[in-house]
């Protein structure tokens, strides 16, 4: 499948707006990472499912993975961080919430949404979510304009999900085992293929994690194809938590992978595993240069981490 998303509106199904969202978006497109950057703003530490591979950190400035931050903002702070950073940085096209938790477990998420919706319209939001919430949350993000999502899936198997998964939490229910993985895999899929069905641009994150879900992949990356999403990341598992002993692909291994799944769907390729709190463009992060709660000095001290 091409992977470069021509500038011709004319040679694509997709009307000026989504274009934008992906020419600017520099997860969506590979010219983009070169140009425009992204903010993400920590507001959301709370996470309704336990990953294997996960441990999150809310006064972190030194690691450059997901579920790190050096701090969480309230929606209000969020707001000025925001201000300071594309008062800044003219290049920052998008907005973003990636945790530190899943933003969709945490209103403080559509809180900050609405702030930034009702003071910069035309920025492109975007969120990443585990997908557990996303087929009862996905009418507030369409009221704010939300048409950028992620969604981290990583089997379309129960039996493969449940050795990847220690509990999945729902309407104040814990579920473990095979039952927990059934419950978060059928709402990934109810709430993809309702995202794709409403023109929201979705990206698939799939964590490779030699010996649990490597020889899967591929039949991942052809049911999310035949969905409709627009494009697939690979993930390499960082050894942590359950799985610390679990050596990690190599970047020949990721290359094959994407080349197997590259048949049925387009491939991101130029990841770089963003924290919750990035800014900048990916593998250019600045976000030290701003201080607490957007009240930054530029003097890249960043933050205490105090919450």
């Amino acid at each position: 499948m091409d992977e470069k998303i021509q500038q011709n509106p004319s040679s694509l199904p997709y009307d000026p707006d989504t274009l934008r969202r992906i020419n600017e978006h520099p997860c969506y497109s590979q010219d983009a990472r070169h140009k425009f950057g992204r903010c993400h703003v920590a507001v959301a530490p709370k996470c309704n499912i336990q990953c294997n591979y996960c441990v999150r950190d809310f006064d972190c400035v030194n690691e450059s993975r997901p579920g790190v931050a050096s701090e969480i903002l309230k929606p209000g702070d969020a707001l000025s961080r925001i201000d300071e950073v594309v008062d800044r940085m003219k290049h920052i096209k998008v907005v973003g919430i990636a945790g530190p938790g899943d933003p969709l477990a945490n209103e403080e998420t559509f809180e900050t949404l609405r702030l930034v919706h009702e003071k910069y319209p035309d920025t492109i939001l975007c969120i990443s979510t585990n997908g557990l919430l996303l087929p009862d949350k996905i009418d507030e993000l369409e009221k704010y304009n939300v048409k950028n999502i992620t969604v981290t899936l990583n089997a379309i198997d129960a039996s493969i999900g449940e050795k990847i998964y220690s509990f999945v939490e729902y309407e104040g229910k814990k579920y473990h085992g095979i039952e927990g993985a059934e419950l978060l895999l059928s709402q990934q899929l109810k709430g993809i293929e309702e995202a794709v069905k409403r023109g929201m641009l979705v990206k698939i994150n799939t964590v490779y994690i030699p010996g649990i879900n490597d020889h899967h992949i591929p039949e991942i990356a052809k049911k999310v194809g035949a969905l409709g999403v627009f494009n697939y990341n690979i993930i390499p598992v960082i050894p942590q938590y359950k799985f610390k002993d679990v050596v990690p692909p190599t970047p020949a291994e990721k290359a094959k992978m994407h080349e197997l799944c590259a048949p049925y769907v387009r491939q991101m390729r130029h990841c770089q595993r963003c924290r919750a709190d990035a800014v900048g463009l990916l593998g250019k992060d600045v976000q030290n240069e701003f201080g607490c709660c957007g009240k930054g000095d530029g003097s890249g001290g960043g933050c205490s981490g105090n919450l």
